[in-house]
């Protein structure tokens, strides 16, 4: 009986170290980790078009806007009237045959400016301010 006590608490101290090294090798310095911050990249700023008329959309300087249309047959149609330019830069949508790409805006210096985008087609308009900070 001693012997399968002892053979037991073996076999709970192998599982404890075992989980506990499992635990410990998925730190944020490991390089398979997921962390975005730890490989450079930074994920885009990501605006609904359905949920933006209204709001004020705040973006770091080294950062984008994807705008998402919500409508894949004309993400094409989307254009803007942006109050300051030397604030942001729109890029329209594209489909290059193979995929879609959603129409976006890059920051160029830190401020503020209201954006009026329009599609061509459905003769939607969305209205927001766009807020650039360091």
């Amino acid at each position: 009986m001693a012997r399968i006590a002892r053979f037991a608490s073996f076999a709970v101290l192998a599982v404890t170290l075992t989980l506990g090294a499992t635990a410990c090798s998925s730190g944020s310095g490991d390089s398979g980790s997921s962390d975005s911050s730890s490989t450079g990249i930074v994920a885009p700023v990501i605006v609904d078009l359905a949920d933006a008329d209204g709001t004020t959309v705040i973006v770091p300087l080294d950062n984008v806007v994807d705008l998402v249309t919500g409508d894949d047959e004309d993400v094409t149609a989307w254009t803007a009237d942006i109050d300051d330019s030397a604030i942001v830069e729109f890029t329209p949508g594209k489909d290059d045959g193979s995929a879609q790409f959603n129409p976006g805006l890059t920051p160029l210096e830190v401020g503020e400016t209201e954006v009026v985008l329009t599609n061509s087609t459905s003769d939607t308009t969305v209205t927001f301010t766009v807020q650039v900070t360091e």
